[in-house]
């Protein structure tokens, strides 16, 4: 039997609500499927812990991540504590340490979702966006001189290495290819950002030539977020840098129904080299004004465990959960009130879990 450690760091605000849900799915289908077992530690590692302590997580919380096989994060950012901070204080620390370099969220219109564009149903948006999640715009280089000062200046630098460039285009065109998708399209500025863009460009051009079997095309990121709008079933793969792939995400769950329902995974995808643990986490932030209400939805919270079955090996659980959700959506019945529904949290998570029970009885 597989044996799993996982840190939980539900952070602030509603990652306290969803984790919740997300945590008694994993454990019931640990329960279910039985061929492996979730060892789970908590961690309040999140702004209140700042508030007391003046830093997001312990001096040696890297250290304590590293002895687990994955990471389950609810959400940080709460009003009192600057949005840098939390930021810089816990989330990209991890993905930095660890060499998460990939970033992958699944943007997809579940069965029974109605979405914001007329006309588009589940066939006409089923995307993955891959997301380098190590450097580029925000790799944390730059300075502020003479603060507050009427000549004030901020730099902020972006940064573009051909490794990290290479590699998460080149994940890109090989997931593609091991899930049968058409094509790969990368969200550029090249007109504007004449160096760190042009050697984006350049490595893209180039690795697709090892990708004859994928199509490949590029857009400027403002003309791909009106196609993502315009014609959202052209794409299949969509790669772009750090601040790219967050910007268009975003819209991409909007398209979607609600943020409340988009997972991401953050990883390091080759075994052999992979310095800790892989992070997942819903791609919505805290929710301060909600948290607490039993409101939230918990569905990406719930698809980001789902993630992270797939990741850890558990493909037959991660189809089940998969299809959990699906069925849920689907029916149309249980829906919390982003998506038009009057549901709490704990509904949804019981209608997944329950949908479970009755789908791996009948398996």
């Amino acid at each position: 039997m597989q044996h799993y450690r996982i840190a939980l760091l539900p952070g602030d605000g509603i990652g306290h609500d969803v984790i919740a849900e997300g945590v008694e799915t994993l454990q019931l289908l640990a329960e279910l499927h039985g061929g492996f077992q979730l060892e789970l530690e908590a961690f309040d590692w999140s702004c209140t812990y700042y508030l007391k302590h003046n830093r997001m997580m312990p001096a040696d919380a890297l250290k304590t991540l590293e002895e687990f096989d994955a990471i389950y994060l609810g959400a940080v950012g709460f009003p009192t504590v600057r949005d840098h901070v939390s930021l810089w204080g816990m989330l990209l620390p991890i993905r930095q340490a660890f060499d998460l370099y990939v970033n992958q969220r699944p943007i997809r219109l579940l069965p029974g979702i109605e979405g914001p564009l007329r006309g588009r149903g589940t066939q006409d948006i089923n995307f993955i966006c891959i997301r380098e999640n190590t450097e580029g715009e925000y790799a944390g280089v730059g300075g502020r001189l003479r603060q507050g000062e009427p000549d004030e200046v901020a730099l902020q630098t972006s940064v573009y290495t051909r490794r990290a460039t290479e590699r998460i285009i080149r994940y890109a065109f090989d997931l593609a290819r091991r899930e049968g998708r058409r094509k790969v399209t990368s969200a550029t500025k090249s007109n504007a950002q004449q160096y760190g863009m042009v050697l984006w460009d350049e490595i893209h051009a180039a690795v697709a030539t090892d990708y004859t079997d994928i199509a490949t095309e590029k857009w400027h990121v403002d003309a791909l977020a009106a196609r993502f709008v315009t014609h959202p079933q052209t794409f299949d793969v969509v790669v772009g840098s750090n601040l790219f792939g967050d910007i268009l995400t975003d819209l991409g769950g909007a398209l979607q129904g609600s943020l409340g329902l988009p997972p991401s995974a953050n990883f390091h995808p080759d075994p052999a080299t992979r310095r800790g643990p892989a992070l997942f986490e819903p791609v919505h932030g805290s929710a301060p004004d909600i948290a607490g209400k039993g409101i939230a939805n918990p569905i990406a919270a719930i698809w980001s465990a789902q993630l992270m079955l797939d990741y850890l090996g558990e493909r037959a659980a991660a189809i089940a959960l998969m299809r959990a959700i699906e069925t849920v959506t689907g029916q149309g019945q249980v829906r919390t009130p982003d998506l038009g529904g009057q549901a709490t949290t704990n509904q949804i998570g019981n209608a997944i879990r329950g949908t479970l029970r009755d789908q791996l009885k009948r398996s």
